[in-house]
C-alpha cells in the first residue's frame, strides 16, 4: 500500500522526495495537510492582537481586539467566546466591553475584589444598549463580527482589561497561554502568543503616532472538520432542458434517526411548535426538517433560461433549520463562467480571485435589511436571486454538466455536491434523427414521382 502511494505521488505530482517523505508519514499518521487550509482563502484567520497601553500599580491595562482576516466566514448569534490561561497569578480588576463568564475564587482579596480570579478566565462580548460608560470602541456586538469581504467596518471586536499581580515592565510580564476560540462552537485552533512590534495609533488630526508599551498576537485558523462531525448544507440541481430534478445526495448531512423519534420535525405535525426548544445558549445546534439529506441548508441551482448571447441562474437556499435564523449568510460558488458576470439581482456580489487571473470563484451575500437574514425554516426560510451570464463562445456548453458549479461553500463550510453523473444531462439527438429521415424520405419521394413522370 505503501509503495502504491508513493508511485501515484511520483508519477502524478512529480514531488521531490522530501515532499512525498512528508506524504507517507502523514499517510500513517493519520493527518492530512488540508484540515486547517481553505485554498480558496488561504490566509484568510482570526488574529487576536494584546496591546498594553499603560501600566498600573501592580500590572497594566490592555486592549485586546478581535480581527477576522477571513473572507467570507463569520461569527454570528451567539457570539465569540475567547479563553486562556494565565502564565502566572494574574488577575482581573476590571474590565471595559467584555465581561468574564465567571468570578472565581476571590475569597482571598478583602475590600477591592477583582472582576474575576480564575486561572483560566472565559471572555464573552457586551450586548448591543451597553451603558456607555461601560463601552470602548468596536465593542458590544453580542460577540457577532461580519466577514472581511461583507463589512471590514464590523470585522473587528475589542474589550479593554485590567491586570493585576501581573509584571510591570515588557521584561516582567508574560504572555498567556492556551488560547481558545469558540465561534460559537469549537472549529477554531489557537497558536502561541508571539510577542511583534508595539502597535502605533495615529490620531484624529493625524498630526501625532502614539504606540502600545507591548504587543503580542495569537493566530486562529479554521477547520471544517474540528466544527462538526457531519456537513452542514448540500446542493440540488435542475435545468430548463431537462424534466429531472438533481436532490442533495441522500443522507448527506446525517441519517433520519427511525430508532429515536425528535431528531427531526416533520413540517406536518400540527403542534410544531411545542417540540422545538427555546432559543439559548446552544441555539446553533440545528433542528432540522426530516428530509432525506437532513441538511440544515439546500443551495439550489436552476439553469433557469439561455437567450442568443446570455444564460441565465436562478440560486435558491433554503433553511430546513428550526433553530437558527442565519445572520449575515453569504455564498461562495466555483463556475468558470463567473468571469463573464453580467448582472445579478437582490444579491451582493464580489469577486474572489485565489488564482490571480482565473475569475471563477464569486462571492454572493444578501442585500442589508432587505434578505441578508435567513430565517428559520418555514414559508419565509428561503432567499433566492437570479445571475445573467454572457456567453463565451469559446467555452461555453450545457453538456456535461457545465452550465453547474464546480463547489459551493455557505457560510465558509463547503457544501455536498451531487454526483457528476446525476447531473441533468441535455437531451439525445433522437428528434434531430426523426428529421433528417423524413427530409430523406421526402427526398425519396419527390425522386420517384419525377422519374414516373418522365415514364
Amino acid at each position: 500500500m505503501a509503495n502504491l502511494f508513493l508511485f501515484i505521488a511520483r508519477s502524478f505530482f512529480k514531488l521531490s522526495s522530501f515532499s512525498i517523505l512528508l506524504l507517507f508519514l502523514l499517510s500513517f499518521s493519520g493527518l492530512t495537510t488540508t484540515e486547517a487550509y481553505d485554498p480558496l482563502d488561504p490566509n484568510g484567520n482570526i488574529t487576536i492582537k494584546w496591546d498594553i497601553m499603560s501600566w498600573t500599580a501592580d500590572g497594566y491595562v490592555a486592549v485586546v481586539t478581535i480581527y477576522n482576516f477571513q473572507q467570507y466566514r463569520h461569527i454570528q448569534s451567539p457570539g465569540w467566546t475567547l479563553g486562556w490561561k494565565w502564565a502566572k497569578k494574574e488577575v482581573i480588576w476590571s474590565m471595559m466591553g467584555g465581561q468574564t463568564t465567571e468570578q472565581g475564587d476571590c475569597s482571598r482579596f478583602k475590600g477591592n475584589i477583582p472582576h474575576c480570579c480564575k486561572k483560566d478566565p472565559t471572555v464573552v462580548d457586551l450586548l448591543p444598549g451597553t451603558p456607555y460608560n461601560q463601552q470602548i470602541a468596536n465593542c458590544c456586538k453580542g460577540g457577532v463580527l461580519n466577514s472581511w469581504v461583507q463589512d471590514p467596518d464590523s470585522a473587528a471586536s475589542s474589550f479593554q482589561v485590567s491586570v493585576g499581580q501581573a509584571g510591570t515592565t515588557n521584561k516582567t510580564v508574560r504572555v498567556p497561554k492556551n488560547f481558545t476560540l469558540k465561534a460559537p462552537g469549537p472549529g477554531y485552533t489557537c497558536g502561541p502568543a508571539k510577542i511583534v512590534k508595539p502597535s502605533r495609533f495615529v490620531t484624529l488630526d493625524k498630526r501625532r503616532v502614539t504606540q502600545a508599551l507591548m504587543t503580542w498576537n495569537v493566530t486562529c485558523t479554521y477547520s471544517q472538520f474540528l466544527a462538526q462531525k457531519t456537513p452542514t448544507c448540500c446542493v440540488s440541481l435542475s435545468s430548463f432542458y431537462n424534466d429531472t430534478i438533481v436532490p442533495c445526495p441522500q443522507c448527506s448531512c446525517g441519517c433520519q434517526n427511525t430508532s429515536q423519534p425528535g431528531t427531526c420535525i416533520d413540517p406536518e405535525t400540527p403542534h410544531i411548535a411545542s417540540v422545538i426548544p427555546s432559543t439559548g445558549k446552544n441555539s446553533y445546534t440545528p433542528l432540522v426538517q426530516c428530509t432525506s439529506h437532513m441538511c440544515p441548508v439546500r443551495i439550489h441551482w436552476h439553469v433557469k433560461l439561455n437567450y442568443k448571447e446570455y444564460w441565465r441562474v436562478k440560486v435558491t437556499i433554503t433553511n430546513f433549520n428550526y433553530n437558527m435564523n442565519y445572520t449575515l449568510w453569504n455564498l461562495v460558488v466555483q463556475h468558470p463562467n463567473f468571469d463573464n458576470l453580467t448582472q445579478i439581482f437582490s444579491f451582493n456580489y464580489k469577486s474572489i480571485t485565489p488564482y490571480a487571473a482565473i475569475n471563477d470563484t464569486a462571492m454572493l451575500w444578501g442585500v442589508k435589511f432587505y434578505n441578508d437574514l435567513l430565517y428559520q425554516a418555514g414559508p419565509l426560510g428561503n432567499v433566492q436571486s437570479e445571475l445573467l451570464f454572457r456567453k463565451d463562445k469559446s467555452t461555453f456548453t450545457f453538456e456535461k454538466g457545465w452550465a453547474f458549479p464546480r463547489r459551493i461553500y455557505f457560510n465558509g463550510d463547503i457544501c455536498v455536491m451531487p454526483p457528476p453523473d446525476a447531473y441533468p444531462w441535455l437531451p439525445n439527438a433522437s428528434s434531430h434523427q426523426f428529421i433528417s429521415t423524413l427530409s430523406l424520405l421526402m427526398t425519396l419521394l419527390a425522386a420517384i414521382a419525377f422519374l414516373f413522370g418522365y415514364a
